[in-house]
């Protein structure tokens, strides 16, 4: 007797779970949806907004432009224009030379603050033990530097390599139209 109210009371709830889904439904922007998922969820900031559902959001709305991206580069801006039927423009934010993190051992003190600034999880490791990058995770966007208490961690520069190199776009501001 019990296990069938029992039952009957959780088909109840489910039932109203469920329609409390379906009615107090906040209908999200579709295009912002569109754009957030052609961004590359670093949460990093060089945008100049709080992360990447903030920059989508203002570029739904129509107040940022495309090419503020510095972790999707080129290939973001190229979607972004593809979607918004726009032409391609170049980055207005100067990107940083690509670097990595690393975390010198002999100095961590494992105290997990850049564990906790870390927007893609690159960072590894324990309470008072010491931390470890995953290089191939890392976006160089150097949010792990300033929690840092002692300095362990240092962004190093990457080499380009064939397929990391792009050609570099020429500076438009100061040439002139003389054929």
């Amino acid at each position: 007797m019990g296990i069938i109210a029992l039952s009957i009371v959780a088909a109840i709830a489910g039932l109203a779970l469920g329609y409390a889904k379906i009615y107090f439904q906040v209908a999200g922007d579709p295009v912002a949806d569109k754009v957030d998922a052609l961004l590359p969820q670093t949460q990093c900031g060089q945008c100049g907004y709080p992360g990447c559902r903030p920059y989508a959001e203002a570029i739904a709305a129509g107040e940022a432009d495309i090419n503020r991206c510095v972790p999707g580069g080129e290939t973001t801006v190229i979607a972004l224009a593809d979607l918004f039927k726009r032409d391609p423009a170049t980055l207005t934010v100067t990107p940083v030379v690509p670097a990595k993190a690393v975390i010198d051992e002999q100095i961590c003190i494992g105290c997990t603050l850049c564990i906790q600034a870390c927007p893609v999880d690159a960072i590894v490791g324990a309470a008072k033990h010491m931390h470890q990058v995953i290089a191939e995770e890392c976006t160089g966007c150097a949010l792990c530097v300033p929690p840092c208490p002692v300095a362990c961690i240092s962004m190093i520069p990457i080499k380009p390599t064939i397929a990391s190199w792009h050609w570099p776009m020429p500076d438009t501001s100061t040439s002139s139209n003389v054929y």
